[in-house]
């Protein structure tokens, strides 16, 4: 078993992120710690449910929980009203009461359905996140942010909870497709892009299928930090949606056959090339940026046109009445928000398209 790391996210209620080698098997008794002997109602799709259910339950069961769980179909755009319906029919079912728990055992979609789930079953109850991909490591599992799918756009109906515990078995990355992995690689270069030219460096050579432990770490430090200062979003989280309106737009456009980390890749790239063009960043920026996505497998380029993103993009939770609040990357390891008029949404992306 490697080394394994502990991070402490200081919200209230505070919890750890624990990250390493085979946690998943010694789940229950890591949750023992921070739970009381209660039902565990584990919820995960059926892609994840095959690999690792028997063994989460196994383990909760070995050390003392009650524990039952519910399946539910792949994919984002199961990410729904359907979906959630049906989970919280299930914990109803299941009589779980306040001092019981949901556990989310996958992905992003997973983690934020079952966090949304728990957020609004009896006003709420705890949840603990299980990652199981790159991306959900890096990025969805800690922070508290929990969200469903509208017909309207992305993620336009949540709430805000925080976990009582991330635990990150990084022996489940080894089950990730390479399409997959590269989908929390761009979450892990957004996060070089913001936070630290050094990590960002790093990630040009190679990092993430080096040691993708100590990435998953650097990137879950930042995040929490930025988390602790502005939990709810009113500031400085914002900025962790660099990339985030363009690849939501992507994401829109295709009915969600693209999935959320390459649309982010591609509407950082867009972004970075409008910001360089419109004479935003202090340095190039573009170039650097695109080439370390696409060392990391992903796309900086899209068939969509620019009058079609920007129609989708005007959905996006970012809007504020006649404005938006575009993330622009100054230089790497530093971005700023900017606010802009609606109107120059359109003008905005087009220039990011011209390559």
């Amino acid at each position: 078993m490697s080394s394994i790391q502990t991070i402490q996210v200081h919200t209230l209620p505070s919890y750890e992120v624990t990250i390493g080698s085979g946690l998943l098997a010694d789940c229950g008794q890591r949750l023992r710690r921070v739970l009381p002997l209660c039902r565990v109602a584990v919820i995960a799709d059926s892609t994840v449910a095959p690999l690792y259910l028997e063994q989460v339950c196994s383990s909760l069961q070995a050390a003392g929980f009650s524990v039952c769980s519910y399946c539910f179909p792949a994919g984002e755009r199961h990410k729904n009203m359907t979906t959630f319906a049906a989970i919280l029919e299930f914990l109803a079912q299941q009589h779980l009461t306040r001092s019981d728990c949901v556990a989310a055992l996958g992905g992003g979609v997973t983690g934020d359905m079952a966090g949304f789930a728990a957020a609004c079953y009896l006003r709420g109850i705890r949840y603990v996140q299980l990652p199981t991909t790159l991306l959900s490591a890096v990025d969805s599992s800690v922070g508290g942010k929990t969200a469903i799918d509208l017909s309207a756009g992305k993620n336009l109906a949540g709430a805000f909870l925080q976990p009582a515990a991330v635990i990150c078995d990084t022996d489940c990355l080894r089950s990730l497709p390479a399409a997959m992995f590269a989908d929390g690689a761009a979450e892990a270069v957004k996060t070089g892009v913001l936070s630290d030219a050094q990590f960002f460096s790093d990630l040009e050579d190679g990092a993430l299928t080096k040691a993708p432990e100590a990435v998953i770490a650097r990137c879950v430090r930042y995040k929490a930090g930025v988390v602790e200062r502005d939990e709810t979003e009113q500031g400085e989280r914002k900025l962790l949606n660099l990339g985030h309106t363009v690849g939501h737009a992507i994401e829109r456009c295709s009915g969600y056959a693209i999935p959320h980390g390459h649309a982010v890749a591609t509407g950082l790239a867009v972004l970075a090339r409008s910001a360089e063009a419109l004479g935003w960043t202090e340095e190039p920026v573009a170039a650097r940026i695109a080439a370390c996505l696409a060392e990391n497998g992903l796309p900086t380029g899209t068939a969509y046109s620019a009058e079609a993103l920007a129609d989708a993009a005007l959905a996006d939770k970012k809007r504020m009445g006649d404005t938006i609040t575009l993330v622009v990357p100054k230089r790497i390891g530093r971005c700023e928000l900017k606010k802009i008029p609606v109107t120059e949404l359109l003008p905005v992306i087009r220039a990011g398209l011209e390559e």
